[in-house]
């Protein structure tokens, strides 16, 4: 039997650099470290972006199923809170991961992809507030920033805890100016704006672009990175990766395929794929569906073709941000590997002790509900988008080692990190 033959550099995709990425104002990225962090932005003042995407977890949360407004503490150690400020439901997909977001090519955010750049509307994107997102965000990260403090369960609160979360029952937009409103009315942050922004002179100029484009600023800046393994190998230099991984390469690119879809130089093509990943938790369930479920991308198309697809991730720092999946239902980054060779089985074999979820009693007896309803996951498994040829344990293994290969060598040592505190003075 003849040996694959070895990739050559013209194989992989070219080298990243600091090019690719959209460069920000520094003054811009050192306010949106503040407001990152700052609970300020929530309905109830009681929840930042970074608690969902947090520095300790390395822009993620740890968690299958993170737990939103009303909880308290982080990661698997977060709580569901307690007396009228307890949850009513988990958050129904997985943390994304911030890693590269700044890249010019980024055309999708969301695991269903409802935030797109997009010329349709006149305001660059393509969202859930459709003609009345507002103009000027400087990137899809900023046109996603906008989206988390208008869902109830993630930041707003409920309609009757505080005016956010009332308006955002209404729609998003009208959300934004209330936002604006409170951070305006912070007087430590109004000269930070005024430097970082030329168009605003006063505490009045600030609008909710301002601030969503100061989040884009730092999450672009601060989880930009670039230098694993991988990335010096690209730029030829052929020792930089061990032979597993060299071999788990050569898989990935050639004979496994993986890369028809973790394509180009952030390892995702940015299309949408139905993985039959097991279902649990609340479900994103679509306006007058009838039945609590998580369609995926078809909930933004409205393309019955779109059921249960899901945006193909990016892989650089992978190992950094499990769980894996839409839903965080794989613990391990090899458990992960092995669903995509056998969908059916992986799904079949799942136990409910493999989803990671901090404890919430109340909730408990409806975690998995969804899993319990056959009919719907016959219908997930129905649609399935792939079929990769088999391998071998030595294979996986090799493919899990050359995704370790993806993870930077300063990834866990980040330029700016956490503030000791935020203009608000609420707690960080």
């Amino acid at each position: 039997m003849l040996a694959t033959p070895a990739l050559a550099l013209d194989d992989l995709p070219d080298p990243l650099t600091l090019n690719d990425f959209i460069q920000f104002d520094q003054a811009q990225v050192k306010l949106g470290q503040l407001l990152f962090y700052d609970k300020i932005l929530s309905g109830n003042q009681n929840i930042a972006c970074a608690t969902c995407h947090h520095h300790d977890f390395n822009s993620a949360d740890g968690v299958s199923l993170g737990i939103g407004e009303g909880g308290t503490g982080l990661g698997i150690k977060r709580t569901g809170g307690t007396g009228a400020d307890q949850i009513e439901e988990r958050v129904p997909r997985n943390a994304p991961a911030l890693w590269n977001l700044g890249h010019r090519d980024i055309q999708f955010m969301f695991h269903d992809g409802r935030v797109e750049v997009s010329d349709d509307f006149g305001n660059g994107f393509r969202t859930p507030a459709w003609i009345f997102l507002p103009e000027g965000l400087n990137s899809a990260m900023a046109a996603q920033a906008l989206f988390p403090i208008t869902s109830e369960i993630e930041m707003a609160g409920q309609p009757y805890e505080n005016a956010i979360g009332g308006a955002a029952y209404d729609a998003p937009h009208y959300v934004w100016p209330l936002v604006a409103d409170r951070v305006r009315g912070i007087d430590a942050y109004v000269p930070m704006f005024i430097d970082a922004f030329d168009d605003v002179s006063n505490a009045e100029d600030i609008t909710i672009v301002h601030i969503a484009n100061a989040i884009a600023a730092f999450e672009g800046t601060e989880f930009r990175n670039f230098d694993s393994p991988f990335d010096k190998y690209l730029s030829g230099d052929e020792t930089a990766l061990s032979e597993p991984q060299k071999r788990g390469m050569e898989l990935f690119y050639g004979k496994i395929g993986c890369s028809d879809c973790h394509a180009g130089p952030l390892l995702s093509n940015q299309s949408f794929m139905a993985l039959g990943l097991p279902t649990f938790g609340p479900g994103l369930t679509p306006l007058n569906d009838p039945i609590p479920r998580d369609v995926g991308r078809m909930a933004v198309s409205d393309d019955m073709e779109d059921a249960y697809r899901f945006r193909v991730p990016f892989l650089r720092n992978v190992a950094l941000t499990a769980p894996y999946g839409h839903n965080g239902a794989m613990p391990t980054l090899e458990a992960m590997v092995r669903h995509h060779f056998n969908p059916r089985q992986s799904n079949t074999n799942w136990q409910t002790e493999m989803a990671q979820l901090p404890p919430v009693p109340w909730l408990a007896s409806g975690d998995f509900a969804l899993r319990e309803n056959t009919a719907e996951n016959d219908r997930i498994l129905s649609k399935i988008d792939i079929e990769l040829p088999p391998a071998t344990d030595a294979e996986i293994a090799d493919i899990v080692a050359f995704l370790n290969a993806l993870t930077g060598e300063t990834a866990l040592d980040r330029p700016m990190g956490r503030p000791d505190t935020v203009p608000s003075d609420l707690p960080v």
